[in-house]
C-alpha cells in the first residue's frame, strides 16, 4: 500500500467501526472501485488496535468503575449499577462468541458476496429506521436488565453476517427494547470492547502463524489514524445523536446498498 491507501482505509475503519453503517460494506468498496489489493493481516490488526484504543480511552472512566465494581461483586461486596453493567456486557458478548466459533467458516465462505452485503445493508438499515421512528425512549442505561443485555447480545451475533453493522443492529435492538438513543448507543460502544479485542487477538494469532511481512511504519500509521478517527466518531456521534437521530444513517445505508447492487449487477 501507499500512504494514501493507508490513510483512507484507516480512517474508513475508524469511522465505520462505530457508526451504524457497516464497516464490511465500506471495506469492500475500495477494492471494487479502485482495484486495490488486500491490505494485509498486519494492517487489519493495527486498525483493530486503534479502534479498541479509541473506545477504551473515551469510556475510560466508565470502564474503570465497571472493573472495580465487577471485582467487588466477585468478592461478595454487593452489586451496584456499574457491576451489573459489567456483568451484562459479559453476558451480552457470549452469543457472538458462540456464533463465531460455530459459523465463522461458513460466513467467511458464503458471506463475502457483494449481493449479501448489499442485502443486509438495506434490510438492517430499514430496520434501524423503523426502530428509531417507533422508539419509546423510556429507560436510561441504568435501567437496563439482563434480558435486555441478552437480546442485544443475540442481535450482535447476527452482525457476524457482513453488511449488518454491529453498532447498527445493537442500537436497533436497544431502541426496540425501550432504551433511549444515548443509552442504546453507549451500551453498543461498551459492548464493542470485548468484540474488537477478540477480533484483534484472532487476527494477531493468524498473523503470528503466517509471518506476513509488512512495513511497520505504515501499520503504525494506520493504527494511529484509526484511533483518532474512531475517537472523533464516537464523540461526535454521541454529541449529535439526539439532534439528528438515525435517519441520515438510514438514508446513507440505503444509497450504499443500491450502489453495491449496481456494482454486483452491472460490473
Amino acid at each position: 500500500m501507499d500512504w494514501f491507501q493507508v490513510a483512507f482505509l484507516a480512517v474508513l475503519q475508524g469511522l465505520t467501526e462505530f457508526l451504524p453503517i457497516s464497516s464490511s460494506a465500506h471495506l469492500i468498496l475500495p477494492s471494487q472501485l479502485f482495484g486495490w489489493t488486500d491490505q494485509g493481516l498486519a494492517f487489519d490488526v493495527g486498525v483493530h488496535i486503534g479502534s479498541l484504543a479509541a473506545v477504551m480511552i473515551y469510556f475510560r472512566q466508565d470502564i474503570g468503575r465497571m472493573i472495580v465494581a465487577w471485582v467487588g461483586s466477585l468478592a461478595g461486596r454487593g452489586k451496584s449499577i456499574d457491576s451489573r453493567l459489567a456483568w451484562y456486557v459479559i453476558w451480552a458478548t457470549l452469543p457472538a462468541v458462540i456464533a463465531g466459533f460455530m459459523f465463522n467458516s461458513a460466513i467467511d465462505h458464503y458471506g463475502r458476496s457483494i449481493l449479501i452485503i448489499a442485502g443486509t445493508t438495506l434490510i438492517f438499515g430499514a430496520l434501524l429506521w423503523w426502530a428509531d421512528a417507533n422508539r419509546t425512549e423510556v429507560r436510561p442505561l441504568e435501567k437496563i436488565t439482563l434480558r435486555d443485555a441478552v437480546i442485544i447480545g443475540l442481535a450482535q451475533a447476527v452482525a457476524l453476517i457482513p453488511g449488518t453493522s454491529r453498532s447498527g443492529i445493537t442500537i436497533t435492538a436497544g431502541l426496540m427494547l425501550g432504551l433511549n438513543r444515548q443509552s442504546a448507543a453507549r451500551f453498543s460502544f461498551l459492548l464493542s470492547i470485548p468484540v474488537i479485542l477478540g477480533a484483534g487477538l484472532l487476527k494477531g494469532l493468524e498473523l503470528a502463524q503466517t509471518g506476513t511481512p509488512d512495513q511497520l511504519t505504515m501499520v503504525l500509521g494506520g493504527t494511529v489514524l484509526a484511533a483518532i478517527s474512531a475517537y472523533a466518531c464516537i464523540h461526535l456521534f454521541l454529541q449529535w445523536l439526539d439532534k439528528i437521530g438515525m435517519l441520515p444513517f438510514v438514508i446513507y445505508r440505503l444509497l450504499l446498498g443500491f450502489i453495491l447492487l449496481g456494482i454486483y449487477f452491472l460490473a
